[in-house]
């Protein structure tokens, strides 16, 4: 990544905002709005942002949240074949729709598996200053991107839960900029929820 991208553009409440912050907060907002319409083009969005998004925590220390930006990264190519070519078990084209059930518990469940066992690995393994704060997000994203990827429309709530906590974590790291974005796209996931809510 080019070192000018990380160069003070201004101070936000007594925290430097990077060059790299800003562009990264404008691509994601471009994504998150592909994402509302159904456009496909938010995932190569999503990789551009999510690349960006890995140097910027990196170099603030949450490690959960840099790693899940290369996962999303990778995933994104995966949610770009799915809204392109992908389909349902019946053969039918991937259109949005709701988790069963069984979907709602197995959901609730892996979220409530991954969030322990990503804090543990942050603990023990990083010297992360936030290990379970940062390994809430991180966890839950996981499964909201695959949500998300699948079309279910549950994707929207997850994403609200995981963007509250978010708002937390990058307040207490000073990346003012990124809390302002993480505050938007709570209301820009509702936005979503209701529009695929419609659309459903």
């Amino acid at each position: 990544m080019p070192e000018f991208l990380f160069a003070e553009a201004f101070v936000m409440w007594g925290s430097p905002t990077t060059w790299l912050e800003i562009v990264a907060v404008v691509i994601a907002l471009a994504m998150v709005g592909c994402n509302i319409r159904e456009i496909h083009w938010g995932w190569p969005l999503a990789i551009v942002s999510s690349l960006m998004y890995f140097a910027l925590f990196w170099r603030s220390k949450l490690y959960g949240d840099a790693s899940l930006q290369i996962f999303f990264a990778v995933v994104a190519f995966w949610g770009w074949y799915q809204w392109l070519r992908g389909h349902r078990a019946d053969g039918s084209a991937l259109r949005i729709t709701r988790l069963t059930r069984r979907g709602l518990v197995l959901t609730v469940a892996t979220c409530a598996l991954l969030w322990p066992a990503t804090g543990f690995f942050l603990k023990t393994f990083t010297d992360s200053d936030v290990p379970w704060w940062d390994a809430f997000p991180t966890a839950v994203s996981l499964v909201g991107q695959f949500l998300l990827g699948r079309k279910f429309i549950e994707n929207w709530a997850v994403w609200i839960v995981v963007n509250v906590v978010s708002v937390g974590l990058f307040a207490y790291k000073g990346l003012w900029l990124t809390v302002g974005l993480y505050s938007v796209f709570i209301a820009l996931s509702w936005v979503g929820w209701k529009e695929w809510k419609r659309r459903l």
